[in-house]
């Protein structure tokens, strides 16, 4: 169906254990990442093959000179090899778009928090 090619994403990430026959997905598939990479939690995995990634951060507000806190949602491709579900800790990594909200795919699971 498509070119075999060798798993090495470019990126410090393990292999994931499961298989899958996605072209989207960058360890079994064709899809190329690049640019930014992120840690955070899923919040959400009730779309089919998405998920809803969340990570907190501070940013100094000058005029009152104290830290605000914030966090930023973005919805990530989720592959079959991969499959992580809510509360769990990911690696997330841009690519090109996958849809109208996807630009970001899941590449590695860090942690399961229950």
């Amino acid at each position: 169906m498509f070119k075999k090619r060798k798993i090495d994403i470019g990126l410090d990430a393990k292999k994931p254990e499961g298989e899958c026959k996605s072209l989207k997905c960058p360890w079994h598939g064709v899809l190329k990442v690049r640019g930014r990479i992120f840690q955070g939690r899923v919040v959400s995995d009730k779309a089919p093959a998405t998920v809803t990634v969340q990570w907190d951060y501070t940013s100094f507000v000058p005029k009152y000179e104290r830290f605000a806190r914030k966090k930023t949602k973005v919805h990530a491709h989720n592959p079959e090899c991969i499959a992580a579900k809510d509360g769990e800790i990911v690696k997330i990594v841009e690519c090109r778009p996958l849809s109208k909200s996807k630009s970001f795919v899941v590449v590695e699971k860090l942690e399961i928090v229950k």
